[in-house]
């Protein structure tokens, strides 16, 4: 099977993973609100590419509150007009998510970024939409649990630890854990990009801990400091940022978790 995360709008080499013919699973962050690296998204595709990098720039450095002045300075009375353009440049890249993921066979879960019921409606057939559930595959117990760590921004694919926990115990013991988030290990979640500390989930952690499944894949942070750890006897492992790294992991639970050849080579 192939696993992929943060595919942030890479839609082109998306399809091309798809068309592999192996099960996918993709773990959260389809779409693409802000490029960190470049400002690009659906709030540049609404305020303009200097928009995007400004708030980019804050993003990236956690400075929240810094975000909403800027966004008041150049919104002021346009909030709905933004908002609609936002969303109807979120449903564009969800149409283009259809295109892409057609005729493939996988289960897919959401990121902080993501818009479940959007997520949800938008998969085409043999894509199944999974959050708090238990799938089996190839003989293994897999565990999905979807959505980011909550924010200032108050994103709809944020959940409260409250609410991870509650979805994690659902889950019961599985061989393989799906997340979008982290667990809560420094080396897993510090961006060495941006020097800091990202989002990260305690109550991942804490199961982890208790339920000691064999693998843990997930993604979210970007450019983390180890993508791999080993914890107790659970392989972590970071399958992301495929927007940047055009690489899916190749997931045989014989052998464990490999890179996949690059997109496009």
């Amino acid at each position: 099977m192939l696993i992929v995360s943060d595919v942030h709008a890479a839609f082109d080499a998306l399809a091309e993973v798809a068309q592999a013919g192996e099960t996918l699973l993709v773990l959260g962050d389809l779409i693409n609100l802000v490029d960190y690296r470049t400002g690009e998204g659906a709030v540049a595709d609404v305020l303009g590419a200097e928009f995007g990098r400004r708030s980019a720039a804050l993003r990236g450095a956690g400075d929240y509150a810094g975000m909403r002045a800027l966004w008041r300075e150049v919104i002021g009375e346009r909030l709905d007009e933004v908002r609609a353009g936002i969303d109807a440049a979120v449903g564009r890249q969800y149409r283009q998510m259809t295109v892409a993921l057609e005729g493939a066979k996988g289960y897919v879960t959401f990121g902080n970024v993501d818009r479940p019921d959007q997520l949800a409606a938008a998969l085409p057939d043999g894509m199944v939409f999974v959050d708090g559930e238990v799938v089996e595959i190839d003989g293994l117990r897999f565990g999905f649990v979807g959505g980011g760590v909550e924010t200032p921004l108050r994103a709809a694919g944020e959940v409260s630890d409250a609410e991870m926990a509650r979805k994690l115990d659902r889950l019961g013991p599985v061989d393989v854990l799906c997340s979008h988030l982290p667990p809560a290990v420094p080396a897993l979640h510090t961006d060495v990009v941006t020097g800091r500390r990202e989002r990260a989930s305690v109550p991942i952690l804490d199961y982890l801990r208790s339920t000691r499944p064999a693998f843990h894949f997930f993604g979210d942070v970007h450019q983390p400091q180890a993508y791999r750890w080993r914890l107790g006897p659970t392989l972590c492992v970071n399958v992301g940022y495929f927007r940047a790294t055009r690489r899916a992991v190749r997931f045989d639970p014989a052998t464990g978790p490999v890179p996949a050849p690059v997109v496009g080579r």
